[in-house]
């Protein structure tokens, strides 16, 4: 897989730059976010909240949880316990407004830390979400192998992420979108300009559908379901531990 970074020119790992990156965009991300994703975004949440409410989780640990968006939803399947990770002090600190305003610091807890390295017993978790996160990941595999180790047997794994639409059409509609709008949008309205550059480039070259699949059937997961979503922009996966 080719390793896409923020700053091609920074001596920085990826895992540093990315904390950097949205760092510096954490107070605009939200509202950016809805932009570039015509707001569609909401509704995936929804679908992983859904599929999450059906296994009834005691625990839940939300990866790259940003601001909190999908932490927050999810507080909707009556969790008694719901951690939000994130690299970003910045956007965690975004979502801890968020979560106060809305009354959830007894349920939610935002915790600054690495995905890959995470500090949680083995099989903590009923159920481990991350929205538009693994792609992020330093080392993909390795980030896969600590959610492995953090879920508890039989607990399910849910991944949001973006994908490439396999039909030719939407196909070409999505990579003009991607190198020539997204872009724009960026330099617009972001005081970062390579950020947005990044989100799109990482998009386009990450692993989806069967690739994934195989990704995660690799590292021990079990019961691998995608979900294409909106013509395949983005795409579900649901797996589990055996």
């Amino acid at each position: 897989m080719t390793k896409v970074k923020p700053y091609k020119n920074s001596p920085l790992g990826k895992k540093e730059q990315v904390a950097k990156m949205f760092d510096t965009i954490s107070k605009e991300y939200d509202g950016l976010n809805r932009v570039i994703s015509f707001g569609i975004d909401v509704k995936w949440r929804k679908k992983v909240v859904e599929i999450v409410k059906n296994k009834q989780p005691k625990t839940i640990l939300d990866i790259a949880t940003g601001t909190g968006d999908l932490a927050i939803n999810l507080a909707e399947t009556n969790a008694e316990k719901i951690i939000g990770l994130d690299i970003s002090s910045g956007m965690l600190e975004v979502g801890k407004e968020k979560i106060k305003r809305k009354k959830l610091e007894q349920t939610i807890d935002m915790v600054l830390g690495d995905s890959e390295n995470m500090p949680f017993d083995d099989g903590a978790f009923d159920a481990i979400t991350v929205a538009f996160g693994v792609r992020n990941f330093e080392t993909l595999e390795h980030g896969l192998k600590e959610i492995l180790r953090v879920l508890r047997p039989g607990g399910v794994f849910v991944i949001l992420e973006t994908s490439v639409p396999n039909k030719p059409l939407y196909k070409q509609g999505y990579n003009f979108y991607c190198k020539n709008v997204l872009p724009v949008i960026g330099k617009l309205f972001s005081k970062d300009r390579s950020a947005y550059k990044y989100l799109s480039e990482s998009a386009s070259v990450f692993p989806h559908g069967n690739a994934l699949n195989n990704i995660l059937r690799n590292i021990g997961f079990t019961n691998i379901v995608d979900l294409p979503q909106t013509f395949g922009v983005a795409t579900i996966y649901t797996a589990s531990k055996a």
